[in-house]
Protein backbone atom coordinates (compact mmCIF):
# COMPACT_ATOMS: atom_id res chain seq x y z
CA UNK A 1 0.00 0.00 0.00
CA UNK A 2 1.32 3.03 -1.22
CA UNK A 3 1.42 6.72 0.58
CA UNK A 4 -1.29 7.95 -1.55
CA UNK A 5 -3.60 5.13 -1.12
CA UNK A 6 -3.32 5.24 2.82
CA UNK A 7 -3.97 8.96 2.56
CA UNK A 8 -6.87 8.55 0.27
CA UNK A 9 -8.33 5.50 2.53
CA UNK A 10 -8.07 7.59 5.75
CA UNK A 11 -10.16 10.52 3.35
CA UNK A 12 -12.95 8.20 2.67
CA UNK A 13 -12.94 6.73 6.18
CA UNK A 14 -13.48 9.69 7.77
CA UNK A 15 -15.97 10.83 5.34
CA UNK A 16 -17.83 7.80 5.75
CA UNK A 17 -17.93 8.05 9.76
CA UNK A 18 -18.94 11.81 9.63
CA UNK A 19 -21.79 11.69 7.11
CA UNK A 20 -22.98 8.52 8.92
CA UNK A 21 -23.06 10.31 12.42
CA UNK A 22 -24.83 13.31 10.93
CA UNK A 23 -23.01 15.53 13.48
CA UNK A 24 -21.53 17.69 10.63
CA UNK A 25 -23.19 19.19 7.48
CA UNK A 26 -22.40 17.19 4.18
CA UNK A 27 -21.46 19.91 2.24
CA UNK A 28 -18.81 20.92 4.74
CA UNK A 29 -17.13 17.42 5.18
CA UNK A 30 -17.25 17.29 1.20
CA UNK A 31 -15.77 20.13 0.78
CA UNK A 32 -13.02 19.15 3.69
CA UNK A 33 -12.49 16.78 2.40
CA UNK A 34 -11.83 18.11 -1.13
CA UNK A 35 -9.13 20.17 1.06
CA UNK A 36 -7.38 17.43 1.97
CA UNK A 37 -6.84 15.60 -0.86
CA UNK A 38 -5.20 18.73 -2.36
CA UNK A 39 -3.01 19.50 0.16
CA UNK A 40 -2.05 16.07 0.11
CA UNK A 41 -1.25 16.21 -3.12
CA UNK A 42 -3.40 13.31 -3.89
CA UNK A 43 -4.61 14.94 -6.78
CA UNK A 44 -3.93 18.71 -8.16
CA UNK A 45 -6.22 21.61 -8.14
CA UNK A 46 -7.61 21.34 -11.21
CA UNK A 47 -8.76 17.51 -10.75
CA UNK A 48 -10.20 18.46 -7.32
CA UNK A 49 -11.96 21.52 -8.46
CA UNK A 50 -13.31 19.52 -12.02
CA UNK A 51 -16.56 18.32 -10.36
CA UNK A 52 -17.92 21.76 -10.15
CA UNK A 53 -17.68 22.12 -13.89
CA UNK A 54 -18.84 18.87 -14.16
CA UNK A 55 -21.84 18.36 -16.78
CA UNK A 56 -24.25 16.51 -14.50
CA UNK A 57 -23.64 19.45 -11.93
CA UNK A 58 -24.64 21.84 -14.19
CA UNK A 59 -27.97 20.20 -15.30
CA UNK A 60 -29.15 19.81 -11.65
CA UNK A 61 -28.68 23.60 -11.05
CA UNK A 62 -30.60 24.32 -14.30
CA UNK A 63 -33.18 21.87 -13.54
CA UNK A 64 -33.82 23.49 -9.88
CA UNK A 65 -34.85 26.68 -12.52
CA UNK A 66 -37.25 24.30 -13.75
CA UNK A 67 -38.87 23.14 -10.71
CA UNK A 68 -39.10 26.45 -9.60
CA UNK A 69 -42.07 27.66 -12.08
CA UNK A 70 -43.39 24.39 -12.50
CA UNK A 71 -44.19 25.22 -8.24
CA UNK A 72 -45.00 28.71 -8.96
CA UNK A 73 -47.13 28.61 -11.92
CA UNK A 74 -49.54 25.41 -10.00
CA UNK A 75 -48.44 23.41 -12.75
CA UNK A 76 -47.55 20.61 -10.18
CA UNK A 77 -51.22 21.09 -7.92
CA UNK A 78 -52.73 21.05 -10.64
CA UNK A 79 -51.61 17.37 -12.42
CA UNK A 80 -51.58 16.49 -9.12
CA UNK A 81 -54.98 16.99 -7.82
CA UNK A 82 -56.20 15.96 -11.21
CA UNK A 83 -55.08 12.54 -11.16
CA UNK A 84 -55.67 11.82 -7.33
CA UNK A 85 -59.72 11.61 -7.93
CA UNK A 86 -61.47 10.24 -5.16
CA UNK A 87 -60.91 6.53 -4.67
CA UNK A 88 -62.72 4.04 -2.14
CA UNK A 89 -60.20 1.88 -0.65
CA UNK A 90 -56.65 2.33 0.48
CA UNK A 91 -55.76 0.23 -2.51
CA UNK A 92 -57.06 2.21 -5.11
CA UNK A 93 -55.57 5.58 -3.40
CA UNK A 94 -52.23 3.95 -3.10
CA UNK A 95 -52.55 3.13 -7.05
CA UNK A 96 -53.85 6.99 -7.65
CA UNK A 97 -51.30 8.41 -4.96
CA UNK A 98 -48.17 6.39 -7.28
CA UNK A 99 -48.49 7.03 -10.65
CA UNK A 100 -48.63 11.00 -10.26
CA UNK A 101 -45.68 10.56 -8.09
CA UNK A 102 -43.33 8.40 -9.93
CA UNK A 103 -44.72 10.38 -13.12
CA UNK A 104 -43.40 14.05 -11.70
CA UNK A 105 -40.61 12.54 -10.33
CA UNK A 106 -39.67 11.02 -13.71
CA UNK A 107 -38.68 14.75 -14.71
CA UNK A 108 -39.03 16.88 -11.72
CA UNK A 109 -36.52 16.38 -8.68
CA UNK A 110 -37.77 13.76 -6.30
CA UNK A 111 -37.82 16.15 -2.96
CA UNK A 112 -39.73 19.25 -4.67
CA UNK A 113 -42.40 16.61 -5.59
CA UNK A 114 -42.87 15.63 -2.43
CA UNK A 115 -42.57 17.98 -0.44
CA UNK A 116 -45.58 20.05 -3.13
CA UNK A 117 -47.63 16.80 -2.48
CA UNK A 118 -47.36 15.85 1.07
CA UNK A 119 -49.56 18.65 2.11
CA UNK A 120 -52.32 17.71 -0.52
CA UNK A 121 -52.07 14.10 0.24
CA UNK A 122 -52.79 14.78 4.19
CA UNK A 123 -55.56 16.74 3.13
CA UNK A 124 -57.00 14.19 0.76
CA UNK A 125 -56.23 11.28 3.22
CA UNK A 126 -58.33 13.45 5.86
CA UNK A 127 -61.23 13.77 3.32
CA UNK A 128 -61.01 9.82 2.22
CA UNK A 129 -61.24 9.22 6.23
CA UNK A 130 -57.59 7.22 5.29
CA UNK A 131 -54.50 6.93 7.82
CA UNK A 132 -51.62 9.20 6.14
CA UNK A 133 -49.35 6.50 7.00
CA UNK A 134 -51.12 4.07 4.61
CA UNK A 135 -49.74 7.12 2.07
CA UNK A 136 -47.22 8.95 2.35
CA UNK A 137 -44.17 6.81 2.85
CA UNK A 138 -45.42 5.09 -0.72
CA UNK A 139 -45.36 8.97 -1.79
CA UNK A 140 -41.58 8.90 -1.09
CA UNK A 141 -41.10 5.48 -2.54
CA UNK A 142 -42.97 5.95 -5.80
CA UNK A 143 -40.89 9.38 -5.90
CA UNK A 144 -37.51 7.60 -5.36
CA UNK A 145 -39.08 4.85 -8.38
CA UNK A 146 -40.14 7.20 -10.95
CA UNK A 147 -37.16 8.94 -10.57
CA UNK A 148 -34.99 6.20 -11.97
CA UNK A 149 -36.67 6.03 -14.90
CA UNK A 150 -35.14 9.01 -16.59
CA UNK A 151 -31.44 10.20 -16.94
CA UNK A 152 -32.89 13.75 -15.30
CA UNK A 153 -35.16 12.04 -12.71
CA UNK A 154 -32.93 12.14 -10.09
CA UNK A 155 -29.82 13.96 -9.28
CA UNK A 156 -27.79 10.60 -8.64
CA UNK A 157 -28.20 9.67 -12.45
CA UNK A 158 -27.22 13.09 -13.58
CA UNK A 159 -23.85 12.51 -11.33
CA UNK A 160 -22.68 9.16 -12.58
CA UNK A 161 -23.71 10.44 -16.18
CA UNK A 162 -21.24 13.40 -15.65
CA UNK A 163 -18.42 10.55 -14.46
CA UNK A 164 -19.31 8.36 -17.47
CA UNK A 165 -18.44 11.32 -19.61
CA UNK A 166 -15.24 12.01 -17.99
CA UNK A 167 -14.39 8.74 -18.61
CA UNK A 168 -14.56 9.25 -22.10
CA UNK A 169 -17.88 7.05 -22.30
CA UNK A 170 -20.83 7.97 -24.03
CA UNK A 171 -23.09 9.61 -22.41
CA UNK A 172 -26.80 8.52 -21.10
CA UNK A 173 -29.95 9.49 -23.18
CA UNK A 174 -32.28 10.80 -21.42
CA UNK A 175 -34.51 7.33 -21.68
CA UNK A 176 -31.51 4.98 -21.49
CA UNK A 177 -32.15 3.97 -17.87
CA UNK A 178 -35.92 3.37 -18.71
CA UNK A 179 -35.51 -0.40 -19.52
CA UNK A 180 -34.14 -0.80 -15.59
CA UNK A 181 -36.33 2.09 -14.35
CA UNK A 182 -39.89 0.60 -15.96
CA UNK A 183 -39.50 -2.48 -14.44
CA UNK A 184 -38.20 -1.20 -11.27
CA UNK A 185 -40.85 1.20 -10.87
CA UNK A 186 -43.70 -2.01 -11.70
CA UNK A 187 -42.33 -4.63 -9.60
CA UNK A 188 -42.17 -1.67 -6.62
CA UNK A 189 -45.41 -0.23 -6.89
CA UNK A 190 -46.67 -3.79 -7.53
CA UNK A 191 -45.14 -4.73 -4.06
CA UNK A 192 -46.22 -1.50 -1.74
CA UNK A 193 -49.73 -2.12 -3.53
CA UNK A 194 -49.89 -6.28 -2.30
CA UNK A 195 -48.35 -5.71 0.76
CA UNK A 196 -48.41 -1.90 1.82
CA UNK A 197 -51.83 -2.53 3.61
CA UNK A 198 -50.01 -4.97 5.65
CA UNK A 199 -46.90 -3.64 6.39
CA UNK A 200 -47.64 -0.17 6.58
CA UNK A 201 -48.47 1.33 9.79
CA UNK A 202 -52.10 2.98 10.37
CA UNK A 203 -51.22 5.96 12.42
CA UNK A 204 -52.13 9.65 13.50
CA UNK A 205 -50.09 12.17 11.59
CA UNK A 206 -49.67 15.76 12.09
CA UNK A 207 -53.15 16.49 10.82
CA UNK A 208 -55.39 13.99 12.69
CA UNK A 209 -53.06 14.77 15.99
CA UNK A 210 -53.72 18.89 15.40
CA UNK A 211 -57.58 17.27 15.60
CA UNK A 212 -57.68 15.40 18.50
CA UNK A 213 -55.66 18.08 20.59
CA UNK A 214 -53.85 15.96 22.56
CA UNK A 215 -50.97 15.70 21.25
CA UNK A 216 -48.74 18.85 21.87
CA UNK A 217 -47.71 19.84 25.41
CA UNK A 218 -47.70 23.03 26.56
CA UNK A 219 -46.73 24.54 29.61
CA UNK A 220 -47.21 28.40 30.13
CA UNK A 221 -45.59 30.23 33.60
CA UNK A 222 -47.30 33.02 35.74
CA UNK A 223 -44.25 35.41 35.82
CA UNK A 224 -43.07 37.97 38.54
CA UNK A 225 -45.81 40.85 38.36
CA UNK A 226 -48.62 39.07 36.48
CA UNK A 227 -51.91 40.33 36.27
CA UNK A 228 -53.43 37.21 36.61
CA UNK A 229 -51.61 36.12 39.92
CA UNK A 230 -54.33 36.13 42.82
CA UNK A 231 -57.52 35.64 40.11
CA UNK A 232 -59.15 32.16 39.71
CA UNK A 233 -58.40 29.88 36.94
CA UNK A 234 -62.12 30.69 36.31
CA UNK A 235 -61.87 34.57 36.21
CA UNK A 236 -58.46 34.03 34.10
CA UNK A 237 -60.57 32.67 31.16
CA UNK A 238 -58.33 29.59 31.31
CA UNK A 239 -61.35 26.96 32.20
CA UNK A 240 -62.85 27.33 28.96
CA UNK A 241 -59.88 27.14 26.34
CA UNK A 242 -61.33 26.66 22.79
CA UNK A 243 -58.35 24.77 21.37
CA UNK A 244 -57.01 23.21 24.83
CA UNK A 245 -57.74 22.48 28.12
CA UNK A 246 -55.57 22.86 31.88
CA UNK A 247 -54.38 19.46 33.13
CA UNK A 248 -52.10 20.51 36.30
CA UNK A 249 -50.24 23.50 38.22
CA UNK A 250 -47.19 22.76 39.47
CA UNK A 251 -46.34 25.17 42.37
CA UNK A 252 -42.79 24.93 44.24
CA UNK A 253 -42.73 20.87 45.10
CA UNK A 254 -46.44 20.59 45.31
CA UNK A 255 -48.42 19.51 42.12
CA UNK A 256 -52.64 20.29 41.72
CA UNK A 257 -53.81 16.89 39.05
CA UNK A 258 -57.39 18.57 40.09
CA UNK A 259 -57.61 22.07 39.46
CA UNK A 260 -60.79 23.64 40.01
CA UNK A 261 -62.24 26.37 38.35
CA UNK A 262 -61.85 27.97 41.79
CA UNK A 263 -58.29 27.78 42.44
CA UNK A 264 -56.53 31.08 42.42
CA UNK A 265 -53.10 31.54 40.81
CA UNK A 266 -49.59 32.71 41.81
CA UNK A 267 -46.75 33.82 41.03
CA UNK A 268 -44.70 31.69 40.15
CA UNK A 269 -47.25 28.56 39.05
CA UNK A 270 -46.31 26.29 35.99
CA UNK A 271 -49.13 25.39 34.10
CA UNK A 272 -49.41 22.42 32.02
CA UNK A 273 -51.72 22.78 28.87
CA UNK A 274 -52.78 19.88 26.20
CA UNK A 275 -53.98 20.51 22.63
CA UNK A 276 -53.40 21.69 19.13
CA UNK A 277 -51.03 24.02 18.02
CA UNK A 278 -53.75 26.65 18.25
CA UNK A 279 -53.92 26.21 21.82
CA UNK A 280 -50.37 27.73 22.55
CA UNK A 281 -51.66 30.87 20.20
CA UNK A 282 -55.07 31.24 22.56
CA UNK A 283 -52.46 31.20 25.83
CA UNK A 284 -50.18 33.21 24.25
CA UNK A 285 -53.38 36.01 23.92
CA UNK A 286 -53.56 35.67 27.51
CA UNK A 287 -52.19 38.91 29.22
CA UNK A 288 -50.03 37.80 31.82
CA UNK A 289 -48.91 33.76 30.82
CA UNK A 290 -45.81 33.61 29.06
CA UNK A 291 -43.77 30.91 27.64
CA UNK A 292 -42.76 28.29 30.39
CA UNK A 293 -39.76 26.83 27.77
CA UNK A 294 -37.88 27.99 25.24
CA UNK A 295 -37.53 31.52 25.97
CA UNK A 296 -40.08 32.95 24.13
CA UNK A 297 -40.71 36.22 25.87
CA UNK A 298 -37.03 36.72 25.43
CA UNK A 299 -37.26 37.33 21.80
CA UNK A 300 -37.29 40.46 20.78
CA UNK A 301 -40.69 40.81 18.68
CA UNK A 302 -43.99 42.84 18.87
CA UNK A 303 -46.91 40.73 19.57
CA UNK A 304 -48.12 41.45 16.37
CA UNK A 305 -45.26 39.50 14.53
CA UNK A 306 -45.18 36.43 16.93
CA UNK A 307 -45.73 33.15 14.50
CA UNK A 308 -46.35 29.46 15.52
CA UNK A 309 -44.60 27.31 13.21
CA UNK A 310 -43.74 23.66 13.06
CA UNK A 311 -40.83 22.15 11.79
CA UNK A 312 -38.89 18.61 11.18
CA UNK A 313 -35.82 18.05 12.26
CA UNK A 314 -33.29 16.99 9.68
CA UNK A 315 -29.97 14.85 9.95
CA UNK A 316 -27.71 18.40 9.29
CA UNK A 317 -29.71 20.20 12.15
CA UNK A 318 -26.69 20.45 14.13
CA UNK A 319 -28.20 20.29 17.14
CA UNK A 320 -28.63 16.45 16.96
CA UNK A 321 -27.90 14.64 20.10
CA UNK A 322 -27.95 17.49 22.11
CA UNK A 323 -30.59 18.72 24.82
CA UNK A 324 -32.33 22.42 23.55
CA UNK A 325 -30.50 24.11 26.34
CA UNK A 326 -26.82 22.89 24.60
CA UNK A 327 -28.46 23.77 21.18
CA UNK A 328 -28.94 27.29 21.70
CA UNK A 329 -31.86 27.43 19.73
CA UNK A 330 -33.34 30.76 20.57
CA UNK A 331 -30.26 32.59 19.88
CA UNK A 332 -29.74 30.86 16.81
CA UNK A 333 -33.16 30.89 14.91
CA UNK A 334 -34.68 33.48 16.59
CA UNK A 335 -37.30 30.77 17.56
CA UNK A 336 -38.85 29.22 20.83
CA UNK A 337 -39.41 25.83 21.14
CA UNK A 338 -42.78 25.65 22.80
CA UNK A 339 -43.40 21.49 22.85
CA UNK A 340 -42.04 18.82 20.96
CA UNK A 341 -43.49 15.64 19.54
CA UNK A 342 -41.90 12.75 18.60
CA UNK A 343 -43.31 9.69 16.52
CA UNK A 344 -46.85 11.24 16.37
CA UNK A 345 -46.64 11.78 19.98
CA UNK A 346 -45.71 14.17 22.68
CA UNK A 347 -42.94 14.44 24.37
CA UNK A 348 -42.85 15.24 27.85
CA UNK A 349 -41.05 17.00 30.44
CA UNK A 350 -39.19 19.75 30.43
CA UNK A 351 -38.61 21.39 26.69
CA UNK A 352 -35.04 22.62 27.79
CA UNK A 353 -33.66 19.03 29.27
CA UNK A 354 -35.11 17.19 26.24
CA UNK A 355 -32.44 15.86 23.75
CA UNK A 356 -33.52 15.86 19.77
CA UNK A 357 -33.16 13.41 17.45
CA UNK A 358 -33.56 13.27 13.67
CA UNK A 359 -37.31 13.07 12.70
CA UNK A 360 -38.79 15.39 15.56
CA UNK A 361 -41.32 17.55 15.25
CA UNK A 362 -40.95 20.92 16.74
CA UNK A 363 -43.67 23.36 17.87
CA UNK A 364 -42.21 27.44 17.66
CA UNK A 365 -43.15 30.77 18.69
CA UNK A 366 -41.18 32.82 15.67
CA UNK A 367 -41.68 35.47 13.60
CA UNK A 368 -43.23 35.40 10.29
CA UNK A 369 -40.06 35.48 8.65
CA UNK A 370 -38.60 32.61 9.89
CA UNK A 371 -40.91 30.52 7.31
CA UNK A 372 -39.35 32.45 4.13
CA UNK A 373 -35.73 32.53 5.85
CA UNK A 374 -35.60 28.90 7.00
CA UNK A 375 -37.97 26.57 4.74
CA UNK A 376 -35.47 25.74 2.31
CA UNK A 377 -33.00 25.16 4.46
CA UNK A 378 -31.92 21.72 5.21
CA UNK A 379 -31.80 22.26 8.69
CA UNK A 380 -35.20 21.58 8.69
CA UNK A 381 -37.96 20.19 7.10
CA UNK A 382 -41.57 22.26 7.29
CA UNK A 383 -44.43 20.28 7.52
CA UNK A 384 -47.27 22.46 8.55
CA UNK A 385 -49.30 24.85 6.09
CA UNK A 386 -47.51 27.27 5.23
CA UNK A 387 -48.56 30.77 4.36
CA UNK A 388 -47.21 31.84 1.01
CA UNK A 389 -47.78 35.27 0.16
CA UNK A 390 -47.02 34.54 -3.79
CA UNK A 391 -50.33 32.54 -4.96
CA UNK A 392 -49.62 30.40 -7.91
CA UNK A 393 -50.16 31.74 -11.53
CA UNK A 394 -51.56 29.15 -12.82
CA UNK A 395 -52.14 30.91 -16.10
CA UNK A 396 -48.64 30.44 -16.87
CA UNK A 397 -49.34 26.67 -16.12
CA UNK A 398 -49.89 25.65 -19.41
CA UNK A 399 -46.78 27.83 -20.77
CA UNK A 400 -44.46 25.56 -18.25
CA UNK A 401 -45.89 22.53 -19.02
CA UNK A 402 -45.09 22.69 -22.38
CA UNK A 403 -41.56 24.55 -21.68
CA UNK A 404 -41.13 20.84 -19.89
CA UNK A 405 -42.38 18.57 -22.57
CA UNK A 406 -40.02 20.41 -25.22
CA UNK A 407 -37.38 19.84 -23.08
CA UNK A 408 -37.76 16.22 -23.11
CA UNK A 409 -38.49 15.77 -26.68
CA UNK A 410 -35.44 17.65 -27.60
CA UNK A 411 -33.23 15.78 -25.66
CA UNK A 412 -34.79 12.59 -26.90
CA UNK A 413 -34.97 13.45 -30.19
CA UNK A 414 -31.02 14.16 -30.43
CA UNK A 415 -31.59 18.01 -31.00
CA UNK A 416 -29.67 19.17 -27.98
CA UNK A 417 -28.02 17.57 -24.46
CA UNK A 418 -29.57 16.83 -21.37
CA UNK A 419 -27.47 19.98 -20.29
CA UNK A 420 -28.37 22.22 -23.04
CA UNK A 421 -32.18 21.38 -23.19
CA UNK A 422 -32.11 22.10 -19.48
CA UNK A 423 -30.41 25.42 -19.58
CA UNK A 424 -32.58 26.83 -22.40
CA UNK A 425 -35.80 25.66 -20.55
CA UNK A 426 -34.83 27.14 -17.53
CA UNK A 427 -34.08 30.26 -19.61
CA UNK A 428 -37.67 30.53 -21.20
CA UNK A 429 -39.08 30.25 -17.91
CA UNK A 430 -37.97 32.75 -16.82
CA UNK A 431 -38.35 35.14 -20.11
CA UNK A 432 -41.55 34.03 -20.25
CA UNK A 433 -42.36 34.66 -16.39
CA UNK A 434 -43.02 31.46 -15.54
CA UNK A 435 -40.77 32.61 -12.76
CA UNK A 436 -38.81 35.56 -11.24
CA UNK A 437 -35.28 35.58 -11.03
CA UNK A 438 -35.27 36.29 -7.27
CA UNK A 439 -37.54 33.05 -6.52
CA UNK A 440 -35.00 30.92 -9.60
CA UNK A 441 -31.86 32.44 -7.73
CA UNK A 442 -33.66 31.08 -4.61
CA UNK A 443 -34.08 27.49 -5.69
CA UNK A 444 -30.83 27.71 -6.45
CA UNK A 445 -29.29 29.17 -3.79
CA UNK A 446 -31.36 27.26 -1.00
CA UNK A 447 -30.04 24.04 -2.66
CA UNK A 448 -26.79 24.84 -2.82
CA UNK A 449 -25.38 22.51 -0.29
CA UNK A 450 -26.83 19.86 -2.97
CA UNK A 451 -24.66 20.92 -5.44
CA UNK A 452 -21.69 22.13 -3.22
CA UNK A 453 -21.95 18.14 -2.03
CA UNK A 454 -22.07 16.64 -5.46
CA UNK A 455 -19.30 19.44 -6.93
CA UNK A 456 -16.64 18.05 -4.37
CA UNK A 457 -17.36 14.61 -4.04
CA UNK A 458 -16.08 14.22 -7.53
CA UNK A 459 -12.55 15.33 -6.32
CA UNK A 460 -12.69 12.10 -3.64
CA UNK A 461 -14.08 10.09 -6.39
CA UNK A 462 -10.74 11.56 -8.31
CA UNK A 463 -8.58 10.52 -5.59
CA UNK A 464 -9.94 7.14 -5.42
CA UNK A 465 -8.70 6.51 -9.17
CA UNK A 466 -5.68 8.43 -8.99
CA UNK A 467 -4.53 6.99 -5.76
CA UNK A 468 -4.70 3.50 -6.66
CA UNK A 469 -6.98 3.35 -3.91
CA UNK A 470 -10.13 1.98 -6.23
CA UNK A 471 -7.79 -0.79 -7.52
CA UNK A 472 -6.11 -2.08 -4.16
CA UNK A 473 -9.94 -2.25 -2.81
CA UNK A 474 -11.18 -3.79 -5.95
CA UNK A 475 -7.92 -6.32 -5.24
CA UNK A 476 -9.09 -7.21 -1.86
CA UNK A 477 -13.07 -7.84 -2.62
CA UNK A 478 -12.70 -9.67 -5.69
CA UNK A 479 -10.66 -13.12 -5.52
CA UNK A 480 -7.72 -14.10 -7.80
CA UNK A 481 -10.05 -16.44 -9.90
CA UNK A 482 -13.26 -17.87 -10.38
CA UNK A 483 -15.96 -15.27 -9.89
CA UNK A 484 -18.22 -14.30 -12.77
CA UNK A 485 -19.40 -10.96 -14.04
CA UNK A 486 -22.65 -11.11 -12.68
CA UNK A 487 -21.62 -11.93 -9.40
CA UNK A 488 -19.27 -9.10 -9.56
CA UNK A 489 -21.93 -7.13 -10.49
CA UNK A 490 -23.84 -8.21 -7.56
CA UNK A 491 -20.78 -7.01 -4.78
CA UNK A 492 -20.85 -3.66 -6.22
CA UNK A 493 -24.94 -3.06 -6.15
CA UNK A 494 -24.70 -4.47 -2.58
CA UNK A 495 -21.89 -2.27 -2.02
CA UNK A 496 -23.46 1.01 -3.33
CA UNK A 497 -26.55 -0.12 -1.94
CA UNK A 498 -25.07 -0.43 1.82
CA UNK A 499 -23.26 2.93 1.26
CA UNK A 500 -26.66 5.03 0.65
CA UNK A 501 -27.93 3.73 3.37
CA UNK A 502 -25.84 5.00 5.46
CA UNK A 503 -25.00 8.58 3.82
CA UNK A 504 -26.23 10.05 0.67
CA UNK A 505 -26.82 8.75 -2.56
CA UNK A 506 -24.85 10.99 -4.39
CA UNK A 507 -21.67 10.53 -2.39
CA UNK A 508 -21.94 6.45 -2.41
CA UNK A 509 -22.38 7.13 -6.39
CA UNK A 510 -19.11 8.89 -6.71
CA UNK A 511 -17.46 6.62 -3.80
CA UNK A 512 -18.04 3.44 -5.53
CA UNK A 513 -18.44 4.33 -9.41
CA UNK A 514 -14.26 3.91 -9.37
CA UNK A 515 -14.38 0.60 -7.98
CA UNK A 516 -17.02 0.09 -10.34
CA UNK A 517 -14.99 0.39 -13.69
CA UNK A 518 -11.93 -1.21 -11.76
CA UNK A 519 -13.62 -4.16 -11.14
CA UNK A 520 -14.71 -4.21 -15.05
CA UNK A 521 -11.29 -3.58 -15.88
CA UNK A 522 -10.08 -6.50 -13.77
CA UNK A 523 -12.61 -8.90 -15.10
CA UNK A 524 -12.00 -7.63 -18.91
CA UNK A 525 -16.01 -6.67 -19.56
CA UNK A 526 -17.77 -3.90 -20.46
CA UNK A 527 -18.18 -1.40 -17.55
CA UNK A 528 -21.57 -0.34 -18.33
CA UNK A 529 -23.45 -3.24 -16.21
CA UNK A 530 -21.27 -1.66 -13.04
CA UNK A 531 -22.03 1.88 -13.84
CA UNK A 532 -25.64 1.36 -14.08
CA UNK A 533 -26.13 -1.12 -11.25
CA UNK A 534 -24.22 1.86 -9.24
CA UNK A 535 -27.07 4.48 -10.79
CA UNK A 536 -29.73 2.30 -9.38
CA UNK A 537 -28.19 1.18 -5.87
CA UNK A 538 -27.26 4.51 -4.95
CA UNK A 539 -30.95 5.58 -5.81
CA UNK A 540 -32.63 2.55 -3.73
CA UNK A 541 -32.68 4.18 -0.01
CA UNK A 542 -35.71 2.25 1.35
CA UNK A 543 -34.87 0.85 4.57
CA UNK A 544 -34.17 4.08 6.86
CA UNK A 545 -34.98 7.44 6.49
CA UNK A 546 -31.45 8.60 6.70
CA UNK A 547 -30.02 7.75 3.57
CA UNK A 548 -32.79 9.48 0.84
CA UNK A 549 -34.32 12.99 2.24
CA UNK A 550 -37.82 12.07 0.77
CA UNK A 551 -37.99 9.44 3.37
CA UNK A 552 -37.11 11.80 6.34
CA UNK A 553 -39.82 14.49 4.82
CA UNK A 554 -42.71 12.30 5.42
CA UNK A 555 -41.60 10.61 8.32
CA UNK A 556 -43.04 13.57 10.45
CA UNK A 557 -46.45 13.73 9.36
CA UNK A 558 -47.19 10.50 9.11
CA UNK A 559 -45.90 9.92 12.42
CA UNK A 560 -43.30 6.78 11.22
CA UNK A 561 -40.41 5.28 13.39
CA UNK A 562 -37.41 4.23 12.33
CA UNK A 563 -39.09 0.52 12.92
CA UNK A 564 -41.74 1.17 10.01
CA UNK A 565 -39.14 1.77 7.74
CA UNK A 566 -37.09 -1.60 8.20
CA UNK A 567 -40.28 -3.48 8.22
CA UNK A 568 -41.59 -2.40 4.35
CA UNK A 569 -37.79 -1.14 3.31
CA UNK A 570 -36.17 -4.30 3.64
CA UNK A 571 -38.52 -6.22 1.05
CA UNK A 572 -38.63 -3.48 -0.99
CA UNK A 573 -35.07 -2.85 -1.32
CA UNK A 574 -34.72 -7.11 -1.92
CA UNK A 575 -37.46 -6.32 -4.69
CA UNK A 576 -35.71 -3.81 -6.13
CA UNK A 577 -32.03 -5.89 -6.12
CA UNK A 578 -33.44 -8.68 -7.62
CA UNK A 579 -34.93 -6.60 -10.20
CA UNK A 580 -32.33 -4.32 -11.30
CA UNK A 581 -29.86 -7.35 -11.09
CA UNK A 582 -31.89 -9.50 -13.67
CA UNK A 583 -32.40 -7.21 -16.45
CA UNK A 584 -28.78 -5.01 -16.69
CA UNK A 585 -27.35 -7.87 -17.75
CA UNK A 586 -29.97 -8.66 -20.94
CA UNK A 587 -29.68 -4.52 -21.66
CA UNK A 588 -26.14 -4.10 -21.13
CA UNK A 589 -24.17 -6.74 -21.70
CA UNK A 590 -20.72 -7.89 -20.16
Amino acid sequence: MTFDILITLLIVGSVLAALASNRVPADITMMAALVMTLVTGVVSPAQALAGFANPGLMTIAALYVVAAALRDTGAIYWIAHRLLGQPKSVYSSQLRLIAPASILSAFLNNTTVVAMMIPAVQEWAQRLRLSASKLLLPLSYAAILGGTCTLIGTSTNLVVDGLVQQKGLPAFGIFDVAWVGIPVLLGGAGFMLLAGRFLLPEREGMVAQWEHAREYHVEMLVGKGSPLAGRTIQDAGLRNLTFGYLTDIQRGSRLFTAVGPEMTLQEGDLLAFVGAPECARELQRINGLQAAHGGAHKLALNNHQRHLVEVVLSPEFPGIGKTVKETGFRTRYQAAILSISRNGQRVPGKVGELMLRVGDTLLLETSEQFVEQYRYRRDFMLVSPLKDSTPPDFRRAPVAVGILVAMVMANVLGVASTLEAAMVAAGLMLALGCVTVNRSRMNVSVNLPVLVVIGASFALGRAMEASGAAAWIVSHILPASGLSPFMALVIVYLLTATFTELITNNAAAVLVFPIAIGVAEQLGVSPMPFIVAVMFAASASFMTPLGYQTNLMVMGPGGYSFRDYLKIGIPMSLVVAVITLTVIPMVWGF
